[in-house]
C-alpha cells in the first residue's frame, strides 16, 4: 500500500478477518487507520464456521460438491481447535443475550480501523440475525477470553 499511495489514493480495503483470521492485525489494520483507509472486512462468520450452527455432524452431512467440506478450517485437526472457539463465542453470546453470530461480527467492528463488515446471508432471517450486532460492545472481558484462546491455540 505504501508504494502505490504516490500513484493513487486508497481509500478502502476489503480483506477477510475474524476472530479466526486475525493476520491483518499486525501491520494492516494499524497502516489504514494511520493513513485514513476505511478497511471492510469480508468473512467475519469463516463461511458459516463462527454462527455457532456448524457442528461435526453438520459438516460432515453438508453435500459432496460443498467446498468446506474440503477445506482445512472444516476438517481434523483445526476443526476441533475452531470449534473450541465457537464455543467460548458462545459463551459471550449467552451473557449478552445474542446470537454467536452477533458476537462474531461484533468482535471484527470492535477495532477501531475496520469501518464495516460484509456478512453474507441465504435466507432474510439471517440478516435480520446479524444485524444487531452492530450495536453490540463486547467487554475487556470478552476479548480477552478470545485473545487468550488466540494466544493459546494460534499456530507457530
Amino acid at each position: 500500500m505504501e508504494r502505490i499511495r504516490p500513484f493513487a489514493p486508497i481509500g478502502s480495503l476489503q480483506p477477510p478477518y475474524s476472530a479466526l483470521r486475525r493476520e491483518i492485525e499486525g501491520d494492516i489494520l494499524p497502516y489504514c487507520q494511520r493513513h485514513g483507509i476505511g478497511v471492510i472486512v469480508y468473512s467475519p462468520l469463516e463461511s458459516g464456521l463462527l454462527t455457532g450452527k456448524m457442528t461435526r455432524e453438520r459438516i460432515a452431512a453438508l453435500p459432496a460438491n460443498d467446498w468446506r467440506r474440503r477445506h482445512p478450517d472444516f476438517q481434523p485437526p483445526r476443526l476441533a481447535r475452531n470449534l473450541e472457539l465457537v464455543e467460548i463465542l458462545r459463551g459471550i453470546a449467552r451473557r449478552h443475550g445474542c446470537s454467536v453470530s452477533e458476537v462474531a461480527i461484533a468482535w471484527t467492528l470492535r477495532h477501531p480501523a475496520v469501518t464495516g463488515a460484509i456478512v453474507g446471508a441465504r435466507r432474510p432471517e439471517q440478516i435480520e440475525e446479524s444485524a444487531p450486532a452492530a450495536n453490540l460492545r463486547l467487554t475487556e472481558t470478552d476479548l480477552a477470553e478470545i485473545d487468550a484462546w488466540h494466544a493459546r491455540t494460534a499456530p507457530a
